[in-house]
């Protein structure tokens, strides 16, 4: 039994071998095949999953695409009302610019109607005084005729009562008819001299109120400043600074004088040119308010303050070119009038006066028939040589006339800008309107003032003229100095003297005085014949 036992181990050794071989493959097979499952459960969850992921990705993608449709459609939307907005904003401001065209045409058709109904008047004035004077051709035909039978008649009768000669009797004759005929052209003349003048004043005085009222501007009372306010006298220390380098740099940067006196809280600024003391001024306020004083800020402050000036004349050139509609002004000459805006003339600005001619001489132009578009130009730019005469030798007219040939302004411009003052003659209509309208604007109640010492020194001087006159008793300076009244002896001066010292007084007046507008002479020669009834 026992060897049997030992001969069957290998056997079972083997066959239990075998066995395990065989469990180990059958485990593996069921492990395989529980992977194979547990691996086919696993897909089919995550592709469960994915497809949830996916789905709830393509969901989301889906509202994401529609909110950001809305947004584009709201923002098309918003787009279109902007558009739809500036488009109708610029309707209406086309409608309005055809509107204001319609108006400044129906203007220019009531202008053009006003001077075809002139014309026609003048036509119809014309062929009346056509046919007045192919009456009066008639009558002195007629009269000529018989002036000729009864000079004839004369002849004979003077030849056969005086015994005369036939030379002897024509002279007689032609020495009676001259000298009636003298005496009658006399009236005549002095007939019409008199209506002439009477229909000229007449036209003339409706003509200016008329312009007068048609523009009426307001009163001027711009000056240029000359003083500058400081917060307290230390100020004034630091504005001359540290051996004076601080006033100098100002004087040097600006080119203008400074006055530091006594004088509590203000420093005065001095200058001919009134652009150059706008700047020192305008540069000394901000340095004062900045608080920081020294060459090198000076300068600084200056140039800058310089520069907006010049940025400001530039625009106000502009502004004064538009006003008055006036086109093809060359730059230069935009600059120059732009200068004007810091010129003053007795307290009124002179750029506005330039506004104000030019209009005025528009006005009484067109009531002559004359281009009003011209007479506006010749009267905005009359004293542009005012922006430059500090500059240059010479009266403002020349000057002006001089600077506005260089940049292209031809006749009757040049002329009436440099015969306003009559410095030369006058050879056009322009020029004497561009005088009156000037005068008009100069002498208007309120476009102009002086000091009060310079007020009383001016009618001091008018009555001590009209007093050096021979003959004179009293002189009377009224209307603000605009007339003087003059009393003379009866018994020392005639009548004919008295018209001759009026002018006398009215020349010598213009020639050593100077004063706004015109001054009216008035002498009264007075006859009192005085008796008691007792």
């Amino acid at each position: 039994m026992h060897t049997s036992f030992i001969h069957a181990t290998p056997l079972t050794l083997a066959a239990f071998e075998t066995v395990e071989v065989i469990l180990i493959f059958v485990a593996a097979a069921v492990g395989f095949l529980i992977g194979f499952f547990v691996l086919q459960m696993l897909t089919k969850q995550t592709l469960s999953t994915a497809k949830s992921e996916a789905k709830r990705l393509v969901d989301d993608a889906r509202n994401q695409a529609q909110v950001e449709a809305e947004k584009a459609r709201v923002e098309a939307e918003k787009t279109l009302l902007e558009k739809k907005s500036r488009i109708e904003s610029e309707i209406e401001r086309d409608r309005d610019e055809i509107r204001e065209q319609e108006k400044r045409l129906s203007k220019r058709e009531d202008l053009v109607d006003r001077k075809e109904e002139t014309l026609s008047q003048r036509d119809s004035q014309m062929n009346k005084q056509t046919e007045n004077i192919r009456q009066r051709e008639e009558l002195l035909g007629k009269r000529e005729t018989e002036t000729q039978r009864i000079f004839e008649q004369q002849k004979d009768l003077l030849t056969s009562i005086a015994g005369m000669s036939r030379h002897d009797a024509k002279e007689l004759l032609l020495k009676r008819v001259e000298e009636d005929a003298r005496h009658d052209v006399a009236k005549v003349t002095r007939k019409l001299i008199e209506d002439a003048e009477h229909e000229a004043k007449s036209k003339a005085r409706e003509i200016t109120l008329m312009a007068i009222q048609r523009y009426a501007a307001e009163h001027s009372s711009e000056s240029t400043v000359r003083s500058v306010a400081i917060p307290s006298d230390d100020m004034k220390g630091r504005i001359i600074g540290r051996e004076g380098r601080n006033i100098r740099a100002i004087e040097k940067a600006t080119g203008v004088d400074i006055i530091v006196d006594d004088t509590p809280g203000v420093i005065v600024v001095s200058c001919f040119d009134k652009v150059r003391q706008a700047i020192a001024v305008e540069s000394l306020e901000r340095l004062i308010a900045d608080g920081r004083m020294h060459p090198t800020r000076i300068e600084e402050v200056a140039e800058k303050v310089k520069s907006e000036i010049g940025e400001k004349i530039i625009k106000f050139g502009k502004e004064a070119a538009l006003e008055v509609n006036l086109r093809g002004l060359h730059p230069k000459v935009v600059e120059a009038m732009g200068k004007l805006h810091y010129r003053t003339s007795y307290g009124q600005n002179v750029l506005r006066h330039s506004i104000e001619v030019g209009f005025l001489c528009q006005i009484i132009a067109e009531q002559l028939g004359l281009d009003g578009a011209i007479a506006r130009r010749c009267g905005f730019l009359h004293d542009i040589g005012k922006a430059m005469d500090h500059e240059m030798e010479g009266g403002h007219p020349k000057i002006g006339m001089d600077f506005a040939r260089q940049f292209g302004e031809k006749d009757p411009v040049l002329n009436a800008i440099g015969g306003h003052h009559a410095d030369i003659p006058s050879t056009s209509f322009y020029t004497p309107i561009v005088m009156a309208a000037d005068a008009v604007s100069s002498a208007r109640p309120g476009a102009r003032r002086e000091s009060l010492e310079k007020y009383v020194q001016r009618l001091n001087e008018l009555q001590d003229i009209a007093m050096s006159f021979k003959g004179v008793n009293e002189a009377h300076a009224i209307q603000a100095g605009r007339e003087v009244r003059v009393m003379i002896d009866a018994d020392k001066v005639d009548d004919d003297e008295a018209y001759l010292i009026a002018h006398q007084i009215a020349k010598r007046v213009s020639e050593e005085m100077t004063f706004p507008g015109e001054i009216r002479v008035t002498v009264l020669r007075e006859t009192r014949a005085i008796e008691y009834a007792r």
